[in-house]
């Protein structure tokens, strides 16, 4: 029997989501290897009692979603969670940490209180259940996606990258923007991603989160060196990575 998959959003702009229908000659080929049970973006239905792999967009940011992930954890086999805001918190983990008060009352007014009942800080997926598997960026890459989905179907392990992106620059020969002084995260964000942002002229942002192996004190003193504040680094970071634990 094919494998039974849930597509799950929490709080994103559902980019992630979009990518997966952008899979073009993958889609029927990755369509035919599970059975799509539940997709929240194109259903009105609710969550099934039964599944096998669970799909999870977004962040965590209501006491809902904990509920919904618990749920989900111990409903499915294996939970594979995709883009920023699921892996690190991503630009909504932006409102983390403390304040989140006073950020409620700047968005909603008076009534926050009572509209963002149930509001929480937010925080990536892991913050709240293990998970087996994780396609990064801001949007996914459709071709990791299908890589990572095969991988979960065959049982095989996770093989997210440990290392920093510089590496992959090195290879596709780009002009490392530090020789121009601009800021480029791609010092300490975890590779993978072909560089393309790097490769089409724009400094990485950080989108796939710090590196298992990245160094950033070695990151500042290289910062430094180039004319620039360490602490822009810092600040930098906080895109995409304020709920990592090396930002805080």
């Amino acid at each position: 029997m094919a494998a039974r998959v849930a597509i799950i959003s929490l709080a994103s702009d559902f980019g992630c989501q979009v990518q997966m229908t952008n899979m073009e000659d993958h889609l029927l080929e990755v369509l035919a290897q599970f059975e799509l049970s539940y997709w929240q973006l194109a259903s009105s239905g609710h969550l099934p009692d039964e599944f096998d792999v669970a799909v999870i967009e977004g962040a965590v940011t209501t006491e809902e979603h904990i509920a919904t992930l618990k749920r989900v954890r111990e409903i499915a086999g294996v939970v594979i969670v995709i883009g920023a805001c699921a892996v690190t918190g991503g630009i909504p983990g932006l409102a983390s940490g403390a304040g989140l008060e006073d950020r409620v009352g700047c968005v909603y007014g008076d009534d926050g209180a009572i509209v963002a009942c149930g509001r929480i800080s937010p925080m990536p997926v892991d913050a709240v259940i293990d998970i087996d598997y994780r396609v990064l960026g801001c949007p996914i890459q459709p071709a990791e996606f299908v890589a990572v989905l095969q991988r979960a179907l065959m049982g095989l392990s996770d093989r997210a990258p440990r290392e920093p992106l510089c590496a992959s620059c090195k290879v596709a020969e780009n002009t490392c923007f530090y020789e121009s002084a601009r800021l480029c995260l791609g010092l300490v964000t975890r590779t993978g991603c072909g560089a393309r942002c790097v490769t089409l002229g724009r400094p990485c942002t950080g989108c796939r989160g710090i590196a298992e192996d990245a160094n950033l004190d070695s990151a500042r003193a290289i910062v430094a060196s180039h004319g620039m504040s360490p602490d822009a680094l810092d600040t930098a970071l906080e895109l995409y990575s304020t709920c990592q634990e090396a930002v805080r």
